[in-house]
């Protein structure tokens, strides 16, 4: 038989089918169906259950990922609720991350994943199920030592709080930047990373618990926004300087105070609205004569090559710290995926600190 090179177009075919034939039979000892959290209607928590769904389909550059554990995100509460749907063409159920193990590898994988090994994905939906598909190029190895409920507490929001900072923020050593939400799971990513990027984090919180967390994460100053005037506290600390580069996922209800507390061709980088979306006011003035970059992210709707570019340079320049213990995700609570209500109920308050995990695979058949 002659020999066929790897590049060529026969090669690739052959691969395809051999691809697809084992597919065929590995799909031939699981059911057709899986299980994954189901929303009959818009509205609370108690509109979820537990059902079954059809498996996702595998493209030719999908990793087939049977999930270990999954995360609660914001956009979860709001994409239940009604108020942010999925982008075209993504899975209706809910999850924005995973970790779990390689399933199955399509015909067109570049990245070296082996069958069986542990990883961790960005997702922009179907997290909340048994197995998921996925672009190969939003698949990241686990570090070493890592386990898969702590992995699945890093794509999501260390992959944006990396956005933040550095493909929009900018962020250099020795600035000064203000880190709005600190016990939220962007928010103790970005205190890391901050720390990590040689700068002086600045945190914000609803809470002693929560700033007294921030610093043991690194934070240089915090203040409680429920009882200090953020500006006023951080304003002495900076030795009139100012903000170099504000976090914030509020919007309206903390405008005001930003404004007066960033610093000259100051960075803003504003991904949420937590605190409305309607001001009254002198923003635009304000701004103009501080020469302020304002600029609104989302990370869902991002097209794929945004999203692998953002994943390779997390890779090459984040990742290698979780090994060495530089860097920690930050886990609140973990929940089973029958207690999905009740973990949604939990973001809904608040109170956490760091990420709510949950637990795809039963205590039976963990990894």
């Amino acid at each position: 038989m002659a020999f066929v090179p790897r590049g060529h177009k026969a090669f690739n075919t052959g691969r395809k089918i051999w691809s697809y034939l084992i597919l065929l039979t590995a799909t031939r000892s699981m059911s057709s169906a899986m299980k994954a959290v189901v929303l009959d209607k818009f509205g609370g928590p108690e509109n979820m259950r537990i059902g079954d769904v059809g498996m996702p389909e595998v493209k030719d550059d999908h990793v087939l990922i049977k999930v270990h554990a999954t995360a609660v995100n914001r956009a979860d509460v709001l994409q239940r609720m009604g108020k942010y749907p999925p982008p075209k063409g993504e899975s209706e159920t809910l999850g924005l991350e995973a970790s779990g193990v390689v399933e199955f590898l399509g015909a067109n994988v570049k990245k070296k994943f082996k069958i069986g090994e542990k990883v961790m994905a960005l997702l922009a939906g179907g997290g909340y199920a048994e197995y998921v598909s996925v672009p190969d190029s939003l698949v990241m190895k686990v570090p070493s030592g890592t386990s898969l409920v702590e992995a699945a507490a890093i794509p999501e929001v260390w992959l944006t709080a990396y956005q933040l900072l550095h493909f929009i923020g900018r962020v250099q050593k020795d600035d000064n930047v203000l880190i709005h939400a600190g016990g939220s799971g962007v928010g103790t990513a970005a205190i890391q990373m901050t720390s990590l990027a040689g700068a002086k984090a600045f945190v914000t919180a609803g809470s002693s618990s929560k700033l007294e967390f921030a610093k043991k994460l690194g934070a240089y100053h915090t203040a409680n926004y429920k009882e200090d005037d953020f500006y006023e506290v951080f304003k002495k600390e900076t030795e009139g300087k100012g903000i170099n580069l504000i976090l914030d996922p509020v919007g309206a209800s903390f405008w005001q105070k930003n404004v007066k507390s960033i610093g000259l061709d100051g960075r803003w980088v504003l991904y949420g609205l937590l605190g409305g979306s309607n001001i009254d006011g002198n923003l635009f003035g304000q701004m103009l004569s501080k020469r302020v970059q304002i600029t609104a992210t989302t990370l869902r709707s991002r097209p794929l090559k945004y999203k692998k570019d953002l994943v390779d340079a997390f890779s090459e320049n984040v990742l290698p710290h979780f090994a060495t213990g530089e860097l920690k995700p930050i886990i609140d609570s973990v929940f089973e995926l029958k207690d999905i209500s009740e973990a949604h109920k939990t973001m809904e308050t608040a109170a956490n600190t760091g990420k709510i995990v949950i637990k795809v695979l039963n205590e039976k058949e963990e990894l």
